[in-house]
């Protein structure tokens, strides 16, 4: 069985958008290697349609670094009532995504992946989908911007903390699951 995880970095005022903007400093070589072995546990990469049109019009014309080489060849799904189509090796869910994420879960193999906190996470919590989340807590503070669990109804975040992981950096990440 799959498990469905969500990735995401924070800033120490609990910024979660745009974290190109800002968190990049601090993506260092062992960043993107711890990052590029969790990619290679999972089959699939799950995208919102916001992060999915942020990302399809970016990663893709990035060559040569074996992380964005494996986020590339990963197989896409992504959650979207408005698109008609995608491209970047990317199928759309079409429907119940929570019965086609649940479906896909049952199946042998390796895990979904997902970055970002986002208003497709309310979906998932609602429906006890997420396994996972790795919420990176970057040392920098932002100031303005979407703060995580934004779009999430609070009384669907009730999680447990059941690991750490500290980067030479200053970045921990922190894994909780639902309870």
């Amino acid at each position: 069985m799959r498990k469905l995880i969500v990735g995401s970095f924070i800033s120490l005022d609990g910024v979660i958008e745009a974290p190109m903007d800002w968190a990049s400093p601090f993506f260092d070589d062992e960043a993107r290697e711890h990052s590029y072995e969790k990619a290679g546990e999972a089959d699939f990469f799950l995208l919102g349609r916001v992060t999915y049109e942020m990302f399809s019009t970016r990663w893709p014309q990035v060559k040569g670094s074996k992380y964005m080489d494996r986020m590339n060849g990963l197989k896409k799904l992504v959650a979207s009532r408005t698109l008609n189509e995608v491209s970047w090796n990317a199928a759309l869910i079409e429907g119940d995504v929570a019965a086609e994420i649940a479906r896909i879960k049952q199946q042998p193999g390796g895990n979904i992946l997902k970055y970002g906190v986002s208003n497709l996470d309310h979906t998932l919590l609602a429906n006890r989908l997420v396994d996972e989340y790795q919420l990176s807590i970057v040392p920098t503070r932002v100031g303005h911007g979407k703060h995580a669990f934004d779009d999430v109804d609070p009384s669907l975040v009730n999680l447990e903390l059941v690991g750490t992981h500290r980067f030479k950096n200053g970045v921990i990440t922190l894994t909780y699951v639902p309870r």
